[in-house]
């Protein structure tokens, strides 16, 4: 037998969300578990959208009103969310 990864307690390799800080104008600053951070920008993204429940977040003071849920920003109980991997890369 031959071992081809060890396991250690404790780790993990999922990325997640530390902490992010919203900057403006729809874009957030975000801090992953592995040191990187990313300035995220979801204006386009809202503007572009024609679903009423994306739509309703061009209302900065909703956008504003994200969590970090799981390792992950969320929007009103799971109402908005996105994949970390796209957040990660920066694409929303």
């Amino acid at each position: 037998m031959k071992i081809v990864e060890e396991y250690i307690d404790g780790q993990t390799d999922l990325i997640e969300i530390n902490s992010a800080v919203y900057i403006g104008d729809y874009a957030i600053r975000i801090f992953f578990n592995d040191g990187v951070c990313k300035l995220v920008d979801f204006k386009l993204f809202l503007e572009n959208s024609s679903h009423p429940a994306i739509k309703k977040y061009l209302d900065e003071s909703k956008f504003k009103q994200f969590l970090i849920l799981d390792g992950n920003l969320n929007w009103n109980d799971y109402d908005l969310i996105f994949p970390i991997a796209d957040l990660y890369q920066g694409i929303v």
